[in-house]
């Protein structure tokens, strides 16, 4: 421990096989998953995706080359080119590169809006569920059950039609109906561990059925967990941007991909890049996280480490 400071030190403190503390224990793991990943050229793909992403919505300022909402009239349906506009302007004269740097950071805001919500409302359904059983477990999962029932994009224009138009609605709506799968997740995890030994050793010592559910079972559900948000960020940008074509997300001026392609597919045929653009960065973001979300898969699977 006293040479960790150094790089050959701290190198021998990650590989070791006999780690002395919880820390270094911690420490280890995340090293191992991160070789993996690392490995992984698809995976830093993704990951070059995802890291491109944050920092345009951080810097957009920086980045953008025009005013987002700047109306140029006498310069509308632009081409692409390097004078003046990289990615051409849209119907108003908007720069579009401009309005695609800015459309990131709602993407981002949706993103981590419904990551920070429905995941941990399922994760609380599906470990109660399966800790508690019963009467219990039958009625969160029926209700779990009438939820997946239903198209993932239908019901959430039937939450958003409820709510009215505008993107924390919009989110509202994609949290409310993304839940159920995480439920359904966190469930069957929890019924693979609520019978081993450590959970009836913290049962003995007199842990109470909320302890256990957040202290030991809770963290073993959360690697799956995070594996299905990672998977499920295409859906819900997805689902994002199919709520902002119909009008029913952000509302204009606010630069949002998905209205993006509403307002540019009546000029495809003879001005293409006003909606394909957009539709390209929802392509490639969707991607990104796909890729992450299989390499992790890989890496946080027990079951797939083991073979």
């Amino acid at each position: 421990m006293s040479d960790a400071g150094t790089a050959p030190g701290l190198r021998a403190w990650l590989n070791t096989d006999t780690p002395r503390s919880r820390l270094q224990a911690r420490s280890i793991s995340a090293w191992n998953a991160w070789q993996t990943l690392s490995s992984n050229a698809l995976a830093m793909v993704g990951l070059g995706i995802i890291v491109l992403l944050i920092m345009m919505a951080i810097f957009a300022p920086l980045i953008a080359t025009h005013a987002p909402n700047a109306q140029d009239l006498a310069g509308r349906l632009r081409p692409p080119g390097w004078q003046g506009h990289i990615l051409g302007t849209d119907e108003l004269g908007r720069d579009i590169f401009s309005r695609i740097v800015y459309g990131a950071r709602v993407t981002l805001y949706i993103v981590a809006l419904v990551a920070v919500t429905a995941p941990v409302f399922g994760l609380i359904v599906g470990t109660v569920a399966g800790t508690l059983g019963g009467w219990t477990d039958r009625i969160l999962m029926r209700i779990t059950d009438i939820f997946l029932a239903f198209p993932r994009l239908i019901l959430a224009l039937a939450f958003v039609a409820a709510l009215g138009p505008g993107i924390v609605n919009a989110v509202l709506a994609i949290a409310l109906t993304a839940w159920p799968a995480y439920a359904r997740v966190a469930r069957a995890e929890t019924l693979t561990v609520r019978r081993s030994d450590y959970i009836a050793a913290a049962r003995l010592q007199g842990a109470s059925t909320l302890r256990i559910i957040t202290g030991h079972i809770m963290p073993m559900c959360l690697s799956s967990v995070v594996v299905r948000v990672t998977l499920d960020m295409a859906g819900i940008i997805l689902t994002a941007a199919g709520l902002g074509f119909l009008g029913l997300g952000a509302q204009p001026p606010l630069a949002e991909w998905g209205a993006m392609i509403s307002t540019g597919r009546q000029y495809l045929l003879s001005h293409w890049w006003v909606a394909t653009v957009p539709g390209i960065a929802i392509l490639l973001v969707s991607l990104g996280f796909n890729l992450l979300g299989d390499a992790l898969r890989d890496v946080l699977d027990p079951r797939a480490a083991s073979k």
